[in-house]
């Protein structure tokens, strides 16, 4: 009998040519779309992962790499509706995701295989690299048209893109196609449909012997551990409601 749990709306695999490379690949129709059970789910998966690679990572290092059913979706951010009812759904759910990956052990890729938007943009920046659908999807994060703002939703953008960027993605919800994303950093390459899931996986092989010292998330924190700091801070808080609610909804 498989020891791998089932998750529901994903499914989880290894490489045929890594079995320390691990896809997580989310099958959420249409759109992939977070709500606070999903995220934890998905962080569920990522601490699957991590106990697994745990027996093996000294010799071998590991690697995880996010995928999506879709060709056309590979998230389309968050379920936004559920804040009418649940005001902490993201506090409970999306921005301990982020936290997750941000301190996660192992190198982790961000498959695009297709329109990412919203809060999927910090998901995917969440991620160590990402490689992006050279033929579909566009890559836009607009908060600032939907009158939404959490603390923090800029931290990945400022730190891992610079401000021209940053303020090209946040304040002018600009919409990328991956040839843009790839001039302006932020995808770290594009490849066809077809091609693209071998791309992250020889990408994830490449860098899974990267955390056989133990080190790797620890190193990560120095660069990006501002955003890591706000994610946690705002992760499982009850207290207050953090952010606005949105004017507007797509």
């Amino acid at each position: 009998m498989s020891s791998t749990p089932s998750f529901e709306n994903l499914t989880l695999s290894t490489a045929p040519s890594n079995p320390n490379v691990y896809i997580i690949t989310m099958h959420k129709p249409p759109e992939n779309r977070l709500n606070a059970a999903y995220a934890q789910t998905l962080i569920r998966a990522l601490r699957h992962i991590e106990s697994k690679l745990a027996s093996t990572a000294n010799a071998h290092g590991g690697a995880v790499v996010i995928n999506s059913f879709s060709d056309k979706f590979w998230c389309t951010g968050l379920e936004l509706d559920e804040s009418d009812t649940n005001p902490y759904a993201n506090s409970d759910g999306f921005f301990p995701l982020l936290a997750t990956l941000v301190d996660y052990p192992y190198p982790t890729i961000a498959c695009v295989t297709g329109h990412t938007f919203g809060g999927a943009c910090p998901f995917a920046l969440s991620c160590d690299y990402r490689v992006m659908n050279s033929k579909r999807g566009f890559f836009s994060m607009p908060p600032v048209n939907l009158g939404l703002h959490f603390d923090g939703i800029g931290a990945l953008p400022r730190l891992k893109l610079g401000p021209r960027i940053a303020r090209k993605m946040l304040l002018e919800a600009h919409r990328w196609t991956s040839k843009e994303a790839l001039a302006d950093g932020i995808v770290d390459a594009i490849a066809e449909p077809d091609k693209l899931l071998d791309l992250a996986v020889a990408l994830a092989a490449e860098q899974a012997p990267r955390a056989k010292m133990g080190v790797y998330g620890l190193l990560r924190t120095e660069l990006w551990g501002e955003a890591l700091k706000k994610f946690r801070r705002i992760s499982y808080t009850h207290r207050r409601r953090e952010g606005t609610e949105p004017k507007a909804k797509i």
